[in-house]
Parts: structure tokens; sequence; C-alpha cells
């Protein structure tokens, strides 16, 4: 896949309800050791596939087929090419909706945790310490981020900080970083995550300065065309956290559908999952 299928795999995840925009797919075909395949019939794509590395661990993402496609193959062929050019990776993990499971199993992913995807018009009454990402923050939030992710991925923080800087958001106690938030534009609603913090309370100081400050973006300029066609926010997490989830629903999420994280038989779940208050998405892990 090269830049010039963007559109088609936009016109692929639009027809799955799939919140993607341009710049999630770039990520995929830009990003040095990463890539994404496609299946295509008198020049319309049926299929996609994609990965990305973060140096020992590698992710597998926008696995998607047409819908009159369905059945026939096309799914398990794409899955199989990525997983070919994965074959030396330390760990490979995905995380599946409901539908596309079953496939992985076959292909010897296990189960590992469940995630759940709140989403909601948020109304927070205070962000707390929560203070604005800088430029000078990003060598300190890379290294807690390899230590908590598990594996090198700056590449696509600063990324999300340059497509979304009212998103990104840090938190400071004595100790220092306590925890920091990121976020993106998405074509149905903004997703807010990565979420790193040290505790919920912390976790919901993040939630709250990024959902607040995307909201008063739009209030303020209107946004770009992308930003103007939705008005919900997106959050990943894990619904083991209850005094989490239920800071959530406190401010108007609400459950709208799992995700099961799995990995290739064998393969370690890296990191320090307990402090991924939210993943960046299921498409980045």
């Amino acid at each position: 896949m090269t830049v010039a299928d963007i559109a088609g795999g936009l016109h692929l995840s639009h027809a799955s309800g799939w919140n993607q925009l341009a710049d999630d797919w770039r990520v995929f075909i830009e990003t040095p050791g990463s890539g994404a395949f496609l299946v295509e019939r008198g020049g319309a794509i049926l299929g996609t596939s994609a990965y990305i590395r973060y140096d020992g661990l590698a992710w597998v993402a926008m696995m998607l087929v047409d819908p009159g496609e369905r059945r026939s193959g096309l799914g398990s062929r794409l899955l199989e090419a990525a997983l070919e050019v994965l074959r030396d990776a330390e760990c490979v993990g995905l995380d599946a909706t409901p539908l596309g499971a079953p496939l992985y199993r076959k292909h010897g992913f296990v189960e590992q945790s469940e995630l759940v995807r709140m989403k909601g018009v948020a109304s927070f009454a205070s962000a707390g310490r929560a203070a604005a990402m800088q430029a000078g923050d990003l060598a300190e939030i890379f290294g807690r981020g390899r230590e908590v992710f598990g594996a090198e991925r700056s590449r696509l923080l600063a990324e999300l900080l340059r497509r979304a800087p009212e998103c990104g958001w840090v938190v400071r106690d004595g100790a220092g970083l306590a925890g920091y938030c990121f976020g993106r534009p998405g074509r149905l609603h903004t997703q807010v995550g990565p979420v790193v913090a040290s505790e919920a309370a912390v976790a919901y100081e993040l939630t709250a300065a990024a959902t607040n400050s995307a909201s008063l973006r739009r209030l303020k300029t209107g946004g770009s065309q992308e930003w103007l066609t939705h008005q919900s926010f997106a959050i990943d997490v894990n619904p083991g956290d209850s005094k989490w989830l239920e800071f959530l629903k406190s401010v108007g999420f609400v459950e709208e559908r799992p995700f099961t994280r799995m990995f290739l038989r064998g393969h370690e779940h890296p990191g320090i999952p307990a402090l991924q208050y939210a993943i960046c998405g299921p498409e980045f892990a």
C-alpha cells in the first residue's frame, strides 16, 4: 500500500464505521519498518491490513474487508502477509473486534485482556493540576512511555502532539511527572489517548484537560472541516478498573463496544498495563 492508496483505505474504514483520517493511514505507510497491504480488483481496494513496529513490539491493525467480499479468504491472506513480514518481531499484538477475533485465534493469537470503548460528549468541571504539554516535556514523556508502554514509540507521540496540541497535557507532583495524555481528531469523534498516569485521579485531570481544550478550540475557531464533523469523544480503557470507569461515566461517557487485546501465543505483554489508563486506540495500541 502506498500514499496513493489511502483514499481506497479510507473508503473501507468509513464503510465499517471506523474513525480514521488520512493522517492515521499515513502513520503505517511512512513509519520506518512499518507498512500496509491491500487486495484490489479492477482498481477497487477490497481489503487491507497494516502493521507498525515499536522496536521489539509489532502491532497489527486496519484489518478491513469489503462487506461484499467477506468469508472469501481475503482477511486470512491479508493477515498472513502482515505476519510474514513480522516473523522476526519479539512480540506481535493487536486489538480485536468481536467480528475479527475468530480469525486471529485461527492464526495463533490468544486473549490477554479486555478493553472497552467509552464514548460521549464529556463535561468535566475542572482539569485540576493539568498543564499544557510543551516541547520541553517530551524527553521525559518519551522515557516514561518506553517504561509504561514497553516499547519505543516516540515518533508516534510526537506526531500526535503535532496533530492535536490541544490534547497534549501533563500533570506533575512533588515526585515529578505524574502523568500525560495525547489525543487526535477523527472522522466521527476525537480520540483521547494514550493516557498514562500514576493513579485514576491523575488520569481524570488529564482527560478533563484534553476534552475541555478540544471543545474550546472548536468554539473559538471552528477548527478544520474534519473537526466540525464530530462532536463527541472516545476513550478506550480497561473495564476492570471500576474507579476509573465510574469517573468516566460520571461526566457523560457510556460504554459503546468491547475490544480484546490479543498476542501471538507465547508472546508476553510488554510494559506496565496498570498505568495505561487509556490506549492510543486499537490502531496504534
